[in-house]
């Protein structure tokens, strides 16, 4: 099937809602029926201000999160937009197309 890899990316300390924006985007996706999404957490990133941000041993607010979906393009624009229409949510993201499917039976 084509489709996108679609990640988002944030820090552990960003909310929206009251929510952690990676939980705020779980939430999304599920409430969407996305067949797949995972949260990754990292060490360190650079961020869109040519910051460093990484994860210390005693503070973990600015520990980058990647935040990655596999969705048909139908899914990736419904999704985008309703990103986008979010009040006061700023958020970086990238696409990237790819193929992807299920190998075997369900179990």
């Amino acid at each position: 099937m084509k489709g996108y890899q679609l990640t988002f990316y944030t820090l552990q300390s960003y909310t929206h809602e009251h929510r952690p924006v990676h939980q705020w985007l779980m939430e999304l996706a599920k409430a969407m029926e996305i067949r797949g999404a995972t949260v990754f957490t990292a060490q360190e990133g650079i961020g869109v201000h040519h910051r460093l941000h990484s994860a210390r041993f005693f503070e973990l607010a600015e520990q980058p999160v990647e935040i990655t979906m596999v969705v048909s393009e139908q899914e990736c624009d419904a999704i985008l937009q309703r990103v986008r229409a979010e009040s006061g949510l700023r958020i970086f993201y990238s696409r990237a197309p790819i193929d992807f499917g299920t190998i075997g039976t369900e179990e």
